[in-house]
């Protein structure tokens, strides 16, 4: 049944006025997660003060905006790569001439540009996990930035003609993009008070837009400039992003469940404390230090490479990130964002930039409605009915792109490319409301902690990739149909509609503990956001593992 040594026996005594196992929190644990994840209630009765929470405090504000410069790297990328590909002194440099002696980018050409920065954000995806275990969250933010940084350099000194290199520095910044991009959802869902971790984890999302729209805007000032300065001012403010980004996080405490799965429990303690605003000894702190506990004593010590796939309902959990993050992607926001430059020019609109700014105007203001709606509506609604609008949008805007739309002179059609832009405005703001931001903060909570990194790599790399597919492909296709390729993205978001109705759990007002037990015991999706846990005494008792872990009874006697 093994030995309780008596130093362990001492800090139990000590420690009486926490959770009476605090202090084996740090020590090894030979439970097997696999055979014995039979769980318990989450949240049980615990000593302390049951002050009021504060709704939101000054600390976690702060890290909330500070982290999510992630972000802004991720839609400041993505927003310039459009402008730069009509800039006339980017397309002199790195373009082809044509016969009648101006210069364009060919398909092929133009989906390497945009698109290896995707490649590389997947690659940057995979690799963040096992630096992140190793490391810690917010010392890997700190690593990424520095290679987005040694990107940014090999972009910015491509010489004339040499558009490869531009291409290898596009896919180097992917890879701290694509680091930042799994690094800063993880971070902020581990740290975040539960009562807000939705929103918090939505600030992510609300500085991609944000991102997107500075870069628009920026490109709208600079594309009437002369010689390289087009490109390379916007280009260069990244740099000066990820600088700030990564030397911030050295000042930020690392996540408390990082900390207590290493050892430093009172420092988790202290962190959490701060976040929600309250004592150490707070009800609160002392529950979900007590969930974290337990969840770490299910996990076995030694983990073979498979288990992270294999473990209780995490094959499951796995490939529903993988589906979410793709529908985030197949929603064909992107499509607006990558080539919307393009786009309207070919809808006949006189000055596209002006366009992208009003686009990204209206991406970056909605957003701050899905902080609020995420909150107090839940993901399920909230996501099921944004998908419902955007298939309608999307409808509309590829018939009339189709069928209305003089494709080969839109100047004949006015009226039908401004109904398009109207159109798109309308889907841009269900897409920011909802499966922008929702997306991350869902996959932030899906995994338990010793699984996080793994499952969150493998779920941001499923959108990376899906951005790369889109992004190089759609000149081909819209070549090809034209707008009609609108008609994709409406039918994946009828599949969207279905995958969150019958595969996500509610994570409203829970803990992530408390979502990794719905999501063990198969808890029915479409009744999550009403399921009550059972109810257990203050004499509740552990189950007992199958190395014959002592239960909690016989621990007070030897304890006394």
């Amino acid at each position: 049944m093994g030995h309780e040594s008596s130093a362990h026996h001492g800090e139990n005594i000590a420690m009486a006025g926490l959770p009476t196992s605090y202090a084996s929190a740090s020590s090894s644990t030979d439970a097997s997660m696999v055979d014995n994840y039979t769980g318990g209630k989450p949240v049980r009765p615990v000593a302390g003060v049951d002050t009021p929470i504060p709704r939101v405090t000054a600390r976690s504000l702060v890290m909330a905006l500070f982290v999510s410069m992630g972000g802004l790297l991720f839609g400041y990328d993505t927003g310039q790569i459009s402008g730069f590909q009509a800039m006339s002194n980017y397309l002199r440099r790195y373009g082809e001439m044509t016969g009648n002696g101006d210069y364009k980018f060919s398909n092929t050409r133009s989906g390497l540009i945009v698109g290896l920065l995707s490649i590389g954000t997947l690659i940057g995806a995979l690799c963040a996990a096992p630096v992140a275990d190793k490391l810690g969250r917010k010392y890997s933010i700190t690593v990424w930035c520095i290679v987005l940084n040694i990107g940014l350099i090999v972009q910015i000194s491509t010489p004339y003609g040499h558009w490869w290199q531009m291409v290898v520095g596009r896919w180097v910044t992917g890879l701290g993009v694509g680091g930042c991009s799994l690094l800063v959802p993880m971070y902020q869902g581990e740290s975040s008070p539960r009562h807000i971790r939705g929103a918090m984890i939505c600030c992510y999302q609300l500085f991609v837009t944000l991102g997107i729209f500075l870069a628009y805007c920026i490109n709208l000032g600079t594309h009437t400039l002369h010689g390289t300065a087009q490109w390379r001012i916007t280009l260069g403010l990244t740099f000066l992003f990820a600088l700030v980004l990564g030397g911030g996080m050295l000042f930020f405490p690392e996540s408390p469940r990082y900390d207590f799965r290493h050892g430093k429990v009172d420092r988790a303690q202290r962190t959490l404390a701060k976040l929600y605003g309250v004592p150490e000894n707070h009800v609160r702190i002392l529950e979900e230090l007590e969930e974290i506990r337990e969840q770490f004593e299910m996990e076995t010590e030694q983990q073979v490479w498979h288990e992270f796939i294999t473990a209780p309902r995490m094959f499951y959990r796995i490939a529903l990130g993988m589906a979410l993050q793709s529908l985030q992607q197949l929603t064909g926001a992107n499509y607006f964002f990558y080539y919307g430059t393009t786009i309207f020019q070919g809808a006949g609109i006189s000055d596209s930039f002006v366009t992208q700014v009003i686009l990204g105007a209206v991406n970056f203001g909605t957003t701050f409605g899905g902080l609020y709606v995420v909150e107090n509506f839940g993901r399920r609604k909230s996501l099921m009915f944004g998908a419902g609008w955007m298939f309608i949008m999307f409808m509309i805007f590829a018939s009339l792109g189709h069928f209305a739309l003089d494709v080969a002179h839109p100047e004949n059609t006015p009226g039908v490319g401004k109904g398009m832009i109207v159109v798109t405005c309308l889907f841009i703001a269900a897409y920011a409301m909802t499966w922008g931001p929702m997306v991350w903060a869902i996959v932030a909570e899906l995994f338990p902690s010793k699984y996080r990194a793994k499952g969150m790599a493998l779920a941001t790399a499923s959108n990376w990739a899906w951005n790369f597919l889109i992004s190089f492909f759609t000149p081909f296709i819209t070549g090809a149909i034209d707008f009609a390729y609108g008609y994709v993205f409406a039918g994946c978001l009828l599949v969207g509609i279905f995958v969150i109705y019958f595969f996500v759990i509610e994570g409203k007002g829970r803990t992530l503990e408390e979502l990794d037990y719905m999501y063990v015991h198969k808890v029915a999706p479409w009744k999550s956001s009403k399921y009550e846990f059972p109810q257990q005494s203050s004499e509740w008792q552990p189950a007992e593992t199958s190395t014959g872990r002592k239960d909690r009874e016989m621990q007070h006697a030897e304890n006394a």
